[in-house]
C-alpha cells in the first residue's frame, strides 16, 4: 500500500503547536492594531458621513482594511493547519459606473467568508494575548523554581500574585510551570479547533455555493449563446445576405445583355465573380467567429497571434502560458479578446491595442488565464443588453470566471477576465 505524501504532518506534532503558538503571539500584537484601526474608521466614517461625504472614504477603506485581514487570517490557518480552507477572494459585480461600484462594494460588504474571518482573527488575537501572558508565567515559574539557587528563596506565582513561602518556591514555581505549559499546549488544540470551526464552510454551505455556482454559469451560458445567435442573425442578415442578393441581380442582368451586348454582359459577370469572393470572406469570417479551428489545433498563443495579425488596429502581444487549459476555457478568453479587438476598432477609434495573458495560481488553487486588454480610444464603453460587451460578460460567467470593465469618458478602456483553466 502506497502512502500519500501530499497528507499534512500530524497537527499534534510539537513544532506545529510551537508555531501555531508563535503565530497567536504575532497576531495578538498585530491583530490588535488591525481591529483598533478597522473600527477607528468605522467610527470616523459613521461620524463624519454627512460632512461632504467624507465618512464614505472611511467606511471603504475599513471594509477593505477588514478583507485583507480577514484573507491574512485564512492564509495563516491554512498554511499552520491545512484544512483545507477555500482561499479568500476580493468580490466584485464586474459592472462599470457608479452602480457597478455600489454594487462591489455591497457584494463585499456581505461576503461571509470575509466576516467569518474576521471572527476568526478576534479570537485568535485573544487567544494570543493569553500565550503571551501565559508564557511570561513560564518563565516567571521557572524563576521561581530556581530562586533557591540564588538566595532568593520564596516569592510570588506569576500573574497572580500569590506569596509562596521559603520552603515552597521549587514546588510552587514547578507546579505553576507545568499549569503554564498546560494552558500553551490548550490554547493551541482550541485555536485549531476554533478556525476549523469558523473557517471551514459546512458540507451544506458548500454545496449551496456550488448550486449558487452552477445557476450563474447556467444563466451566463444561456445569455451568451442568445447574445451569439442574434450576432450571426444580424451579420447574416446585414452582411452576405445583401452582398448575395446583389450577385443574384448582377447574374440576372448579365444574362439578359449576354446576347445583346456581350461587353456589359462580361463587366457584370466579373463584378458579380467579385462580390461572390467578398461574400466567401465575410462568411470565412464569420465561421471564424464561431469556431477558431487554429485554437483547438495550436492552443490559445497561436490563436491569439492570427487574431493580432488580422485585427484592423495594430496589436502589442504579450502572452505567456504555462500550459494549456480546456477547450471552454480558451475559447472564452479567445473569444473576448476577438470582440473587444472589434469594439476597440468599430467604436472606440483606437489607434493601439495591448493585449496580456498569463496564466495564475497553482495546482493546489487553480489554475487560472488572466488577461488584460487595453486601448487608446474615446472610451464611455458599456455593458448594453444583446451587446458586444453583455457577450463577453456571459461568455465569461458561463465559463466561471469574472470580468472587469474599466472605460471612463476619453478613454482609455481595459477590460480585465479570469478564467479558471479547468471550466
Amino acid at each position: 500500500m502506497t502512502s500519500d505524501t501530499s497528507v499534512p504532518p500530524r497537527r499534534l506534532r510539537p513544532l506545529r503547536r510551537l508555531g501555531a503558538l508563535a503565530q497567536l503571539a504575532a497576531v495578538a500584537v498585530a491583530g490588535t492594531g488591525i481591529l483598533t484601526t478597522v473600527v477607528t474608521l468605522v467610527s470616523t466614517g459613521i461620524g463624519t458621513v454627512l460632512v461632504l461625504g467624507i465618512g464614505i472614504l472611511f467606511l471603504i477603506a475599513a471594509l477593505y482594511l477588514a478583507w485583507a485581514a480577514s484573507w491574512l487570517e485564512h492564509e495563516r490557518a491554512e498554511g499552520l493547519y491545512r484544512h483545507g480552507i477555500l482561499p479568500l477572494r476580493i468580490r466584485t459585480s464586474g459592472q462599470p459606473g457608479f452602480r457597478g461600484l455600489l454594487r462591489t462594494l455591497w457584494l463585499q460588504f456581505v461576503d461571509g467568508g470575509m466576516w467569518r474571518g474576521i471572527g476568526s482573527l478576534a479570537i485568535a488575537t485573544v487567544l494570543g494575548w493569553i500565550v503571551i501572558g501565559a508564557t511570561w508565567a513560564v518563565i516567571g515559574s521557572v524563576g521561581l523554581a530556581f530562586s533557591p539557587l540564588t538566595g532568593d528563596a520564596g516569592g510570588t506565582l506569576p500573574l497572580t500574585g500569590i506569596a509562596v513561602a521559603d520552603g515552597w518556591a521549587v514546588a510552587g514555581g514547578v507546579i505553576a510551570a507545568l499549569v503554564s505549559l498546560g494552558i500553551l499546549f490548550g490554547i493551541s488544540l482550541l485555536d485549531d479547533l476554533l478556525t476549523r470551526s469558523i473557517l471551514v464552510p459546512s458540507r451544506e454551505a458548500v454545496l449551496a455555493e456550488q448550486a449558487r455556482a452552477a445557476g450563474a454559469q447556467r444563466a451566463g451560458a444561456v445569455r451568451a449563446s442568445e447574445v451569439e445567435r442574434t450576432r450571426i442573425e444580424r451579420d447574416l442578415h446585414d452582411g452576405v445576405q445583401p452582398r448575395l442578393v446583389s450577385v443574384g441581380m448582377t447574374l440576372g442582368l448579365a444574362q439578359q445583355k449576354i446576347d445583346s451586348d456581350p461587353v456589359a454582359a462580361k463587366a457584370l459577370i466579373d463584378e458579380a465573380h467579385t462580390s461572390t469572393k467578398a461574400a466567401i470572406t465575410e462568411l470565412r469570417q464569420l465561421a471564424r467567429g464561431i469556431h477558431a479551428s487554429v485554437l483547438d489545433d495550436r492552443g490559445l498563443d497561436a490563436a491569439l497571434s492570427a487574431l493580432a495579425a488580422r485585427s484592423h488596429v495594430p496589436v502589442a502581444l504579450d502572452v505567456r502560458l504555462d500550459e494549456r487549459c480546456s477547450a471552454t476555457s480558451e475559447a472564452a478568453v479567445y473569444f473576448v479578446i476577438a470582440e473587444s479587438l472589434t469594439n476597440a476598432a468599430k467604436h472606440a477609434r483606437a489607434t493601439e491595442v495591448r493585449v496580456v495573458v498569463r496564466s495564475r495560481g497553482d495546482a493546489q488553487t487553480g489554475r487560472l488565464i488572466w488577461a488584460r486588454v487595453e486601448d487608446n480610444g474615446i472610451g464611455g464603453a458599456r455593458v448594453l443588453p444583446g451587446g458586444g460587451l453583455d457577450g463577453i460578460m456571459n461568455r465569461v460567467l458561463a465559463a466561471g470566471g469574472t470580468a472587469t470593465l474599466d472605460s471612463p469618458a476619453g478613454g482609455p478602456t481595459s477590460l480585465e477576465v479570469t478564467v479558471p483553466c479547468a471550466s
